[in-house]
């Protein structure tokens, strides 16, 4: 069983940038590739952006790319998404989620485990 507890959510304005953070509870987190998604109101879980269990890969959607980082720092077994540029459209509330695989697929239904999400607010 993993645990995954999200961070860092707020209010930003747009242009503006914000970090967040997911810490996981897994013994072996390096066996884990994690992803990051979030969900607007009314709309659907989308795919944010993953990243390999080793750190060497990440992928994302092209609806952030370049604007969003995914990292990793498997000895802190946290795993984190750097916002820059955010726009309104950004608005949503940002999960984590866990796979037991080191590829990050963009399917909601590949992850195992899920964090219990953050808010994040882009005014204009």
């Amino acid at each position: 069983q993993v645990q995954l507890v999200e961070s860092g959510g707020g209010l930003v304005q747009a242009g503006g940038s914000l970090r967040l953070s997911c810490a996981a509870s897994a013994r072996t987190f390096s066996t884990y590739a994690m992803g990051w998604f979030r969900q607007a109101p009314g709309k659907e879980r989308e795919f944010v952006g993953g990243i390999s269990g080793n750190g060497r890969s990440t992928y994302y959607a092209d609806s952030v790319k370049g604007r969003f980082t995914i990292s990793r720092d498997n000895a802190k077994n946290t795993v984190y998404l750097q916002m820059n540029s955010l726009k309104p459209e950004d608005t949503a509330v940002y999960y984590c989620a866990a796979e037991e695989s080191n590829w990050p697929y963009s399917d909601s239904r590949a992850y195992d485990y899920w964090g219990q999400g953050t808010q994040v607010t882009v005014s204009s």
